[in-house]
């Protein structure tokens, strides 16, 4: 890190307040951010870190009104009254969803596209472009058009186009949210790669933290209610019981390392698995703490619910997208579908939904074919849930939303009132049922489209990415949600990036790759494997490598034993 002289981004005192807010959501800010330093933004959503974020780039207040006191100055410009185009010279933003800020046709025209507009004359235009492509490794790709991209490579799209002003500071708002894991490693490895060759000053919002800290950080900002709670070195702040006070989630091994009673200290360098100090007593802390836990009992085999039998399907003639698959969950079960973005996981629940129709195969539920069933039919048996919750709501009321199925069904009124009433009690949203939908939050719509799937009484649930962007908090809630809706005997099969939420609820994880279904085994051994991990783009769990530490073997019951404490813990409340 550079020696500190006077800082690139300073909050003395400063609040912002929305227009439409009738508090503020800032308030009494003092930060300093220095050249060069690399700073992770973490705390629980509503805490006000994208309005943070907004306030640095000037989309607060210049895109979203609102009022501002105290100061603000971005490398030596005074923020709230300077404009967006004025700031965009100075710091360089990338988005969670790289598709929002596509604007070219093609990979070149959007990283240009900047120069463009300043009227770069051509030649020094194309030379600064390529530069641009080159430092984020997609200068093969200059002529494709964004469609044709990876998510990994579209972030790398994004990150050349704020390249291009030469900035002094990168700011990321929820780089992995929308990543396959492995792509997510790689981002972060990317933004330490860059950081390297530019020395910018690089600010990242996440709420996966232990994937953000996969490359070293300077400080961790700890938000809260809108002020900032703790300014601390990595190692300092997870040696606290912060994080997991305030809804975030700390690494898993340091979890682990909890449970087993050993001691987080700073001199310790826990911020990360691979070089956090583990001396002799802690060692010896671990390895009885992992002997006494019982090993688990076999699961018992349980009647196929669904079953599919050698299923392919493209989407055009020349390109398979699915390939042979053949399958059977069981009633009952919580199951993953993972694999890296295009491996076909989409695709094989809009088969079994009816949306496509297969070019081979056999869908079995219950025993009985499913393709001879149209999609109205497959939606009495089977609900899907889609990842963003906008997508799925079309009615202005939450009670309206959920009786909409029952109302195409015919029922009378007084069937549709009880069964939405019952529907929204289990799913929390009861005291809402008189409110507009647009009062919710994310989470909370989210449950709104599952409390319209459940009121069909579906026996298989079907949901994409059900915890995408919400905090540690809101992420259990949904997930224990979901735990308690399955052992009331619903099917949950859920297509997930989360390599944490298919480690805590899902004993069994289906594995894709390139249209195959390569693994079906437990969520602990899959990811165990570092070859299927390779194959599948996957991140080994950490309690993996701490296993390997500790010379624990095998290390999948290292893991088995740490989800089962785990759980004890959570379902007492600690």
């Amino acid at each position: 890190m550079t020696e500190k002289k006077s800082p690139v981004i300073s909050f003395k005192n400063f609040t912002f307040q929305y227009r439409a807010q009738k508090r503020p959501t800032l308030t009494g800010i003092d930060l300093d951010i220095y050249p060069g330093e690399r700073v992770l933004i973490a705390g629980p959503s509503g805490c006000g870190k994208s309005t943070l974020a907004g306030c640095i780039n000037g989309l607060n207040p210049f895109s979203n009104p609102g009022e501002c006191t105290g100061e603000l100055i971005v490398d030596g410009v005074n923020a709230p009254k300077s404009s967006i185009f004025e700031l965009s010279a100075h710091v360089g933003t990338v988005l969670q969803d790289p598709d929002g800020q596509f604007i070219g046709l093609t990979v070149g025209e959007d990283i240009a596209f900047a120069l463009e507009n300043s009227c770069v004359p051509q030649d020094e235009m194309h030379q600064i472009t390529r530069h641009a492509a080159e430092l984020v490794g997609i200068e093969n790709h200059l002529d494709y058009a964004p469609h044709e991209l990876s998510g990994g490579q579209k972030q790398r799209v994004s990150l050349a186009g704020v390249m291009v002003d030469q900035v002094k500071i990168l700011l990321f708002d929820e780089p992995l949210a929308n990543l396959d894991p492995a792509t997510g490693k790689q981002t972060i490895e990317l933004i330490d790669e860059i950081q390297e060759k530019t020395d910018t000053t690089v600010v990242i919002i996440e709420h996966r933290l232990e994937d953000v800290l996969w490359r070293n950080v300077d400080r961790i900002i700890l938000m809260k209610d809108g002020g900032i709670l703790a300014d601390l070195h990595p190692d300092e702040l997870l040696s606290t019981g912060l994080l997991g006070e305030n809804g975030i989630r700390e690494p898993l091994y340091l979890t682990a390392m909890r449970y087993a009673g050993v001691d987080i200290l700073p001199e310790k360098k826990p911020a990360h698995v691979d070089s956090v100090v583990i001396n002799e007593a802690d060692r010896t802390k671990m390895h009885r703490w992992f002997h006494a836990q019982p090993v688990p009992e076999a699961k018992e085999s349980r009647t196929p619910l669904l079953e599919v039998k050698n299923l392919s399907f493209g989407y055009t003639k020349d390109h398979q997208t699915l390939c042979d698959v053949s399958l059977s969950i069981g009633k009952g079960e919580m199951v993953s579908i993972v694999g890296k973005n295009g491996a076909g996981k989409s695709t094989f629940s809009k088969l079994i939904c009816g949306f496509e129709t297969p070019d081979s195969g056999e869908i079995l539920f219950n025993g009985n074919d499913l393709l001879k069933e149209n999609i109205r039919h497959r939606a009495k048996h089977i609900g899907y849930v889609m990842q963003n919750p906008n997508q799925m709501i079309s009615k202005t009321m939450i009670f309206d939303e959920v009786a909409l199925s029952l109302k195409n069904m015919g029922k009378s009124e007084a069937e549709i009132r009880e069964k939405v009433e019952e529907t929204l009690k289990v799913c929390g949203l009861y005291p809402f049922r008189n409110w507009p939908v647009s009062a919710l939050s994310f989470g909370q719509k989210k449950r709104v489209t599952i409390a319209s799937v459940l009121v069909q009484s579906p026996e298989l649930i079907i949901l994409d990415e059900p915890t995408a962007g919400q905090d540690f908090y809101h992420y259990t809630e949904i997930m224990e949600f979901l735990r308690g809706l399955n052992e009331q005997g619903v099917t949950v099969v859920m297509i997930t990036h989360d390599m944490h939420l298919m480690l805590e609820y899902t004993p069994r994880a289906l594995v894709f790759a390139d249209g195959r279904l390569i693994a079906d085994r437990s969520a602990a051994a899959v990811l165990c494997d570092p070859e299927l991990i390779q194959k599948a783009a996957l991140k080994e769990t950490s309690l993996f490598t701490l296993a390997n530490h500790l010379d624990i073997t095998p290390a999948e019951a290292f893991v088995e034993r740490f989800i089962k404490e785990d759980r004890e813990v959570r379902s007492h409340g600690c």
